[in-house]
């Protein structure tokens, strides 16, 4: 599949980011790629971070393929069951947090919790770092398995976001590419 071809749909994570995240370069740059809103990025209701998500998948034209940046990526697994008979072809996760390690520091992610471990109704990628202070790699390794999701080691690169230096991330936009070619 072409970018072309498909609808991104991209989630960012708690606090929405800023223009100079690698996803908010792709919304500007990708032609058919774009944010999903959420009412509120700083105080995130897994719900309603959901039913936005539901509701934007239906009304989509074309293939959907999703891109998660951390609870952005959560979304995607919480929305998982009610999208398995949608036009999603796929989901690009990078970064998930360990929201159990996280909740005490961050309280408003609390009802993403428990993480839903059931196998994804369609072909993912888990991007994941060996030094992100929001997730170790052991645990997005564990997750992606139980997901049924591949997995890729991004090494050194923190949370994988403008503060560990990944404002345009052209080797995220290769592994995307990547993803699109298996559909």
């Amino acid at each position: 599949m072409k970018i072309a071809d498909a609808d991104i749909l991209i989630l960012p994570g708690l606090f929405g980011g800023t223009e100079d995240y690698w996803y908010s370069r792709w919304a500007g740059k990708l032609a058919t790629a774009r944010r999903v809103e959420q009412d509120s990025w700083d105080e995130p209701d897994c719900a309603n971070w959901v039913e936005r998500l539901v509701a934007t998948v239906a009304e989509a034209s074309r293939p959907v393929v999703l891109v998660g940046h951390s609870l952005g990526a959560m979304t995607i697994v919480h929305a998982a069951p009610m999208l398995a008979e949608t036009n999603v072809k796929a989901a690009f996760l990078v970064a998930p947090p360990d929201l159990d390690q996280i909740v005490e520091t961050y309280p408003q992610t609390a009802s993403f919790l428990p993480v839903p471990r059931d196998p994804l109704p369609f072909p993912s990628y888990v991007i994941a770092s060996q030094t992100d202070p929001y997730g170790a790699y052991s645990y997005a390794d564990d997750m992606a398995a139980a997901w049924g999701s591949a997995i890729f080691d991004a090494g050194d690169s923190g949370h994988i976001n403008s503060d560990s230096g990944h404002g345009p991330w052209p080797e995220g936009l290769m592994m995307f590419a990547r993803l699109l070619k298996q559909i």
